[in-house]
């Protein structure tokens, strides 16, 4: 079915669309959105300003994806918004393809958000959506001085920081978040530390501590993973990361996804190889080369039970997987490198009971990034960075973003306003029938003479 919209100047006519959260998925929405006039569209933020994940912004932290999976280009490469647009505008294009990168800084393509989010029409910062209210064919969102109303949500508010049941009771000053790292780790002043989390946030969160050791005389890194192990940035690995992938990811069961995410989960959540050279030869030089009293310990395969107060201090109960042996941990500071998940808004809550949920507490989405929910069709909740599990690894990174965006301006006209179809993939995921077979496939398949 065909939606047409039309633009309305009527100053309280409701919106096609509104979006929660201004990060970096529904800023991408919000660019693409331009080139479509008939959609009248809106995004609020509660923060006065974009700010991207600044407790994370160490020096020489890198993204682990290409500048080019900025936030239109895949998709508008035309556009006035791209990552390249900006270093054009700030007269620095030459200066950064000559720096030959092999990872664009974080705080580079923070500035080139933070410039986006400044040009943008549409955008409402310092606006915090209290609730929202389902009334008649439209969404009511009010804020404290006022309400907007809407006949779709956007739902892009990014994930939170996850923080273990067993760290919960001492969060403070001495045990955070790694969300928080950045302000935190330069006054943290304590002789022992332990980094939880074996990824690339906790890789980040060591090689900060072990450029500054100052008072620092035990470092303690413990992961669940059975070593520090790098991301799968090859090129064939990197298919993930792509339309052709999502769409055969989408044809899958339940366990067929689960198995399909745990295989793939280190072209995600591995160490970037920048990080692990830089720890590694740290460790070495502060061992071997540099007079210091610091006993640095990393210790994979490990789960922690528990964690309790000692005086002062911390003591952790943990579990070797390796061998099945016990260890007690004693640490002054804690620092949590646990990862994030998705959660809706509290703005959100009078309608949770609507809202359809699986067991890992996110909302089940169809293929075109609409939750399941009890209202009308014709009111869509559409939900940006929280299909995991339901669109694959690549919904929760940069990578996919802007086609993501398209598809769900295409959602919204009803239409292919943007040309979202898969290229040509390198990898042929889903099963073919021998008939599609190339004659050559077919002949070996026939004949038992395929092998694995």
């Amino acid at each position: 079915m065909t939606v047409a919209f039309t633009r309305r100047d009527a100053l309280h006519e409701s919106l096609d669309l509104a979006g929660i959260g201004i990060g970096p998925s529904n800023l991408s929405l919000a660019c693409l959105l331009e080139s479509v006039p008939e959609v009248r569209s809106r995004f609020f933020e509660r923060r006065g300003a974009f700010d991207w994940h600044p407790g994370m912004m160490m020096p020489g932290v890198e993204l682990q994806s290409s500048f080019l999976k900025d936030l239109v280009t895949p998709v508008l490469p035309t556009s006035r918004w791209s990552f390249v647009s900006y270093l054009v505008a700030h007269k620095r294009l030459y200066a950064f393809l000559n720096a030959n990168y092999d990872a664009v800084p974080r705080q580079e393509f923070a500035r080139y958000l933070a410039w986006v989010a400044k040009g943008v029409e549409d955008l409402r910062f310092g606006t915090d959506i209290r609730d929202v209210e389902h009334r008649d064919d439209r969404f009511v969102l009010r804020f404290d001085n006022g309400q907007e109303e809407a006949r779709n949500l956007a739902i892009g508010t990014g994930s939170s920081p996850f923080v273990p049941d067993w760290a919960k009771p001492f969060l403070g000053a001495d045990c955070f978040h790694n969300s928080e790292a950045k302000s935190r780790l330069a006054d943290l002043g304590a002789a022992r530390i332990v980094v939880v989390g074996g990824g690339q946030s906790g890789g980040e969160v060591v090689e900060a501590l072990l450029g500054n050791p100052s008072s620092m005389t035990e470092l303690t890194w413990i992961s669940r993973r059975h070593n520090f192990e790098p991301i799968n940035d090859t090129p064939f690995s990197n298919q993930v990361f792509s339309p052709e992938y999502v769409q055969a990811y989408l044809k899958l069961g339940g366990e067929q996804k689960q198995a399909a995410l745990k295989n793939s989960i280190l072209t995600s959540d591995g160490l970037s190889i920048s990080t692990i050279h830089s720890i590694y030869r740290r460790l070495y030089a502060l061992r071997y080369l540099e007079p210091s009293m610091l006993n640095a310990s990393l210790a994979p395969n490990r789960d922690v039970i528990q964690m309790e107060r000692n005086g002062n201090a911390y003591r952790l109960i943990v579990r070797n997987q390796f061998d099945g042996g016990i260890e007690v941990l004693h640490a002054d500071a804690v620092v949590l490198a646990t990862g994030y998940r998705f959660r809706l808004p509290d703005a959100l809550g009078s309608l949770g009971e609507r809202i359809t949920l699986d067991r890992n507490g996110y909302p089940i989405l169809n293929d075109d990034y609409t939750m399941q929910w009890t209202g009308p069709r014709a009111n869509r909740l559409l939900a940006q960075n929280a299909g995991r599990y339901s669109h694959g690894i690549a919904d929760s990174q940069l990578s996919l973003m802007a086609w993501r965006s398209a598809m769900i301006v295409n959602t919204l006209l009803g239409r292919q306003h943007f040309d979202a179809e898969p290229d040509n993939a390198q990898l042929a995921w889903a099963s073919e029938t021998a008939s599609a077979m190339p004659h050559q496939l077919r002949a070996g398949y026939s004949d038992g003479m395929l092998s694995s």
